[in-house]
């Protein structure tokens, strides 16, 4: 998948990258968060080949989309490959990622480490609001699968 997007001369691009599936209420009060940090946020949809997700990308795309139309300097892409790569192909300097527990901390700062190292970007972590700390994507996945009702966990337009 080819970036579709690219930056002007000094502006400053996060992207916030995950799976996202689903785009949870966690996620949107991280994207809320971050949005006066950076000219714009370039919400990144994962493709892993050997991961297919509950939902197929392009749909988690669109929901995305759907979900922050009218949020001023945001865009929604999939992507498949190395993240730090899209970031550089990007002028992105910056990556966002919501932590919710010190296990994610000890992962993103990790990754954080690996990416300042192989592309000279850093990262930028929001801790999840105390509210949303036990909400994930796969505790929604789960509930719906056993046919319980999770929209209270889902952002709505």
């Amino acid at each position: 998948m080819t970036a579709r997007f690219h930056n002007r001369p000094g502006e400053v691009i996060g992207l916030f990258a995950g799976s996202f599936d689903p785009f949870t209420i966690g996620h949107m009060s991280v994207l809320e968060r971050a949005l006066p940090l950076f000219d714009r946020v370039v919400i990144v949809v994962g493709v892993n080949e050997s991961k297919p997700g509950a939902t197929p990308a392009e749909e988690r795309v669109e929901a995305i989309r759907s979900l922050t139309e009218g949020m001023p300097g945001v865009s929604v892409m999939a992507w498949s490959g190395l993240t730090a790569d899209l970031a550089r192909e990007l002028g992105a300097e910056y990556m966002i990622r919501g932590v919710r527990t010190a296990a994610d901390f000890e992962y993103e700062y990790n990754l954080a480490t690996i990416n300042r190292t192989i592309a000279g970007i850093e990262t930028v972590l929001i801790p999840t609001l105390p509210e949303h700390a036990a909400v994930s994507s796969s505790v929604v996945r789960e509930l719906r699968h056993f046919g319980h009702d999770a929209s209270q966990f889902l952002p709505s337009k």
